[in-house]
């Protein structure tokens, strides 16, 4: 997978980072009610031969105001799981970053590490997008 800053028309974006795995959960938790949400996707290659990304699952850890889970959420052990509707296939991600807010979580192989890890916020969006492992350093 690859992240990269959405730069502001002035500024040059870095170049995009290169995360080298296939699976990967974005965990992040609401800045108002404090409650951790987790989404799982893939990074496939399409029929086609091009990568893309695949949400397979999400689960919310309780529920809040503007927070209710998808109508076919499972509650177990604390968590609503649900496979999420609509497009399951997004050409990417777009992540509001704020120095005001927890940063995001990258979970892979078990770990989970604040996505500033890999690329530092400029307080604005970062996109994630599946790419090819020879597309960035």
């Amino acid at each position: 997978m690859c992240l990269a800053l959405a730069a502001l028309a002035a500024t040059p974006a870095p170049a995009p980072v290169f995360v080298a795995t296939e699976r990967f959960t974005l965990a992040w938790t609401h800045s108002i009610e404090k409650v951790r949400w987790e989404e799982d996707y893939a990074v496939v290659r399409a029929p086609e031969g091009r990568v893309e990304l695949r949400a397979l699952s999400a689960r919310v850890r309780g529920s809040a105001a503007g927070m209710e889970p998808a109508p076919d959420a499972v509650l177990k052990d604390g968590w609503y799981s649900y496979t999420p509707p609509g497009l399951r296939q997004p050409a990417a991600l777009r992540l509001s970053r704020s120095e005001f807010t927890a940063d995001y979580e990258l979970c892979t192989g078990g770990q989970c590490h604040a996505l500033s890890q890999w690329l530092k916020s400029d307080g604005g969006v970062t996109v994630v997008t599946a790419c090819e492992g020879s597309a960035t350093r």
